[in-house]
């Protein structure tokens, strides 16, 4: 492990315990929980299911993170170098921007503007697009189907179209956000993140199969 390298990442990870930790003492003993699709809030808790909020974002994504490349069995992810630790520094990134918007909403007791997580979610979309194609084929990061693990060419072929998706997706989700009022932006959210989910997937089992039909 590079220390260096890491700091950046671990500073990242306490950010949002330190923000709950100094908002902590002001807040109030019940705090909203839950909001709808338009940002109001629909449920209440005690304020300290807080803490929840940044070992679920930051903290669980950098120790999966960290993880993930000491149990690969095939140590491709190791191979990634640098690409994975960027990988990991904007998936950590995200995750910390994400707990951070959600206790500013909470300290707030309003989110004004829950447009905001769906951009975040565009940009994180369309960075993994740019790091797919440079996945290795393993068995935790990436579009891993039984073809696609089965045959390394079918695996690249997958991951550069579904990189490609993936950024071109973002774009629109980041987009749509800022064009759209909150329920058309919904669907068109979930429809984006259908389209570059199962066109790579159907891809992948037609390239698997033209591979076989070449190998007979």
């Amino acid at each position: 492990m590079n220390v260096r390298k890491e700091i950046p990442l671990l500073c990242m990870v306490i950010a949002p315990f330190l923000y709950l930790g100094y908002l902590y003492a002001d807040l109030p003993d019940t705090v909203p929980t839950h909001w709808n699709i338009d940002g109001e809030i629909d449920g209440w808790g005690s304020k300290s299911t807080l803490w929840i909020i940044p070992f679920a974002t930051s903290f669980l994504g950098y120790v999966l993170m960290s993880i993930v490349p000491k149990i690969d069995p095939k140590g491709q992810i190791k191979q990634m170098g640098a690409k994975f630790y960027q990988l990991k520094f904007i998936t950590v990134l995200f995750l910390t921007a994400l707990g951070l918007y959600i206790l500013y909403a909470t300290q707030q007791q309003s989110m004004s503007s829950p447009k905001i997580i769906f951009i975040l979610m565009g940009v994180f979309f369309a960075a993994l697009g740019n790091y797919l194609p440079s996945v290795k084929p393993n068995y935790f990061i990436g579009l891993r189907t039984p073809w696609t693990l089965e045959n390394a060419t079918v695996w690249k072929k997958t991951h550069r179209l579904a990189g490609k998706l993936w950024m071109l997706g973002g774009l629109l989700i980041i987009v749509s956000s800022l064009l759209l009022a909150q329920p058309q932006n919904l669907i068109v959210f979930f429809v984006i993140l259908g389209i570059i989910t199962i066109i790579p997937l159907v891809y992948s089992y037609i390239w698997y199969k033209q591979e076989k039909m070449e190998v007979v």
